[in-house]
Parts: structure tokens; C-alpha cells; sequence
């Protein structure tokens, strides 16, 4: 090599080294965060993301609310649109609990509990269906499609799709109790007739909680090496450690068995003293923007006060177990300050 072109080289060599140096010395742009909660009214939350759109809604009691954002931390942030009212009278004029928005067969459809304000209670509660063919469900009009055909009367319905097949899922008042029954659905507001089974029913201690033996909100998930989970709800809310409890069945087996589905022996999340974090549970889950990231979306109160009231809305990031199953970690404080959904 010549000598102009050692010095050249040198000189290429000495403005890389520099730039390096810059470019370590330079501040990074901070990483962006949030903290909970999502929105501080929001028991019983559920989140669907369809494209680069988020759709949120909860509980409110008296109607369905939508929030439509493209920041699952950002839902405080956008503007509600109340899509649904319910009737002055008839089997689902009151209690308005529990909504859920699903996306199935090319329209939207929300389901939710009700009761009848003329005999309100658990032995009028059932599940109700309403259907949107339009492709933003914050607009358009809902169709009311009547009452889901349970065997029994009660609440927190929820759909799936599995290997082309879609289900129906909710807690089901029999006895003295809430079980978790599952059929295959004939289209999105009916059963297919004479399906439904139990797949589980209080058993353990902490399923027994708040003088009620309660299973609800249960809520599918897939698993990570071809497992079905249905992660539920434990425990009456207004006990303190309602907690999420996991439903599990091997991969290939049919979701219509009860003999498919096995129980975790503890909750999969629970209530933590230590971060001041109580009455975990009715959750949903969905991704991050680019699809990279799983979450969790619960309610949580910060008083062990024994009641339903101030349940706040929640999101964490969860991973994966070695196993395929989920690892929901360990609910955070309001406080803590979490890295942004990536790709927000």
C-alpha cells in the first residue's frame, strides 16, 4: 500500500473510531413508558385489536361503550362512543355487564349479561348478543340478536375459534355455584342444541372466596406448543384475592370433553400485598401493535377492603414458559413505570 494510502486509511480509521465515540457520548432517546391504569372505572375490561386499531370497552352498568385507539396505553386518552343502550323493560333491561367484542365471519358482535329490571337477580341473568356489520363497530348500527340458548341462566360469555370450529363459553349458575360451561356455536347468538358441558367447578380453597364458590370470565388462550388454556376468574369480586385461575388441555385433544381439561392447583395471578395490588382477575389478552408482544388486561383494586367498587383497568406484558404455557408474572403498582407496547 502506498503512503497516501496509509494515511487515508488511517484517517478513515480514526473518523469511524470518532464517530463511535459520538455516538456513545450522545444521549439515547429515553424508552417511552406508561402506568397503570389503563382507566381508573374499568371493571370486568376486554381489549380486541384489529389491525393497527385497539377496541376497549368495560363495565359501566347501564350500557356498551366503546374506545377505539391505536395506543393500548393510551385508552384514557381517546374519546368513548356509547354504541348500545339497553330497553326501559324486558329480559335485558338492567345490569349491563361483562361486554366482550368479537370479530366473527365478517361482522362485529358484542356480548354481554343482563337481567330484566322487572325481576333482576341471578335467576333472570343471562347472556345477550348484538351484531354490527359494520367494519368500525364504533359506528353503524346494532342489531340486537336476543338471548344466547344456555342450559342455564348466567354470565360472562365469551367466544373462540378453534380449527375452524367456533365455541361459546361462560359461567354457569348451577347449584349453589358457578361452574364453566363450553358448546360449539351454530352461528354467533345460538348453541348448537343439546351440546353444552361442564368442563369445571369450584374445587380449591381459593375458588371459594367471599362466602361464593365462583368460576367466571373465562377467557381462551393458545398455547405456545399447541395446548388450549382457559384462564377464569376465582373467588367473588369483592373478595380480595379474586385471582386467575388456568384450565389446560393437551394439544389435539376436543375442547367439548370435560376429561380434556385439567385445573392448575394454584392461580396462575393473584393479588400482591407487597405492590399494593388487590382483587386480580376478569381479563382479556391481545398483542402489541407489530404482533411482538402478549398482554394481560385485568382489574385490580388498591384496597383489601372487601368490595367490588374501585376496580381499576390493567395492562402488563406476560411471556412464555419453556413448556408453552403462560407466565403472567406478578401484578405491578400503579406506580411502576412500564415500557410501551412495542411498535407503539
Amino acid at each position: 500500500m502506498s503512503v497516501p494510502s496509509l494515511v487515508r486509511a488511517a484517517l478513515l480509521g480514526f473518523g469511524y473510531l470518532a464517530t463511535l465515540t459520538a455516538t456513545a457520548q450522545a444521549p439515547q432517546p429515553p424508552t417511552r413508558t406508561f402506568t397503570n391504569p389503563l382507566r381508573d372505572e374499568g371493571p370486568d375490561p376486554w381489549v380486541i385489536r384489529r389491525g393497527s386499531t385497539y377496541y376497549y370497552t368495560n363495565t359501566t352498568g347501564s350500557n356498551i361503550t366503546l374506545w377505539k385507539t391505536t395506543s393500548l396505553s393510551g385508552v384514557k386518552e381517546v374519546p368513548a362512543t356509547v354504541v348500545w343502550t339497553p330497553p326501559a323493560t324486558g329480559p335485558n333491561s338492567t345490569q349491563i355487564w361483562a361486554p366482550e367484542l368479537h370479530y366473527l365471519s365478517g361482522k362485529w358482535y358484542l356480548y354481554y349479561t343482563a337481567t330484566n329490571k322487572a325481576t333482576p337477580g341471578d335467576a333472570a341473568r343471562y347472556v345477550f348478543v348484538l351484531e354490527n356489520a359494520s367494519s368500525d363497530p364504533t359506528t353503524g348500527t346494532w342489531v340486537d340478536k336476543g338471548r344466547v340458548n344456555t342450559k342455564y341462566t348466567g354470565l360472562d360469555g365469551s367466544v373462540f375459534e378453534h380449527k375452524g370450529k367456533q365455541y361459546f363459553l361462560y359461567s354457569a349458575y348451577v347449584g349453589p355455584q358457578s361452574v364453566l360451561a363450553i358448546a360449539p356455536l351454530q352461528n354467533p347468538w345460538t348453541l348448537q342444541p343439546g351440546t353444552e358441558v361442564i368442563i369445571a367447578a369450584p374445587t380449591h380453597p381459593w375458588e371459594k372466596g367471599g362466602g361464593r364458590q365462583i368460576l367466571e370470565g373465562p377467557e381462551f388462550l393458545s398455547g405456545k406448543k399447541g395446548q388450549l388454556f382457559i384462564v377464569y376468574s376465582a373467588s367473588a369480586c369483592w373478595d380480595d384475592n379474586y385471582c386467575l385461575g388456568m384450565l389446560t388441555a393437551p394439544q389435539g385433544s376436543d375442547p367439548l370433553r370435560p376429561e380434556s381439561w385439567s385445573k392448575a392447583a394454584q392461580p396462575v395471578f393473584r393479588p400482591s400485598a407487597e405492590n399494593g395490588v388487590w382483587g386480580t382477575g376478569h381479563n382479556s389478552f391481545t398483542t402489541s401493535p407489530d404482533g411482538r408482544q402478549n398482554w394481560l388486561v385485568y382489574h385490580a383494586k388498591t384496597a383489601a377492603d372487601g368490595k367490588c367498587a374501585g376496580r381499576s383497568s390493567r395492562a402488563q406484558q406476560f411471556t412464555w414458559n419453556p413448556d408453552g404455557t403462560p407466565n403472567f408474572g406478578v401484578p405491578v403498582s400503579l406506580q411502576t413505570p412500564l415500557p410501551r407496547p412495542s411498535g407503539e
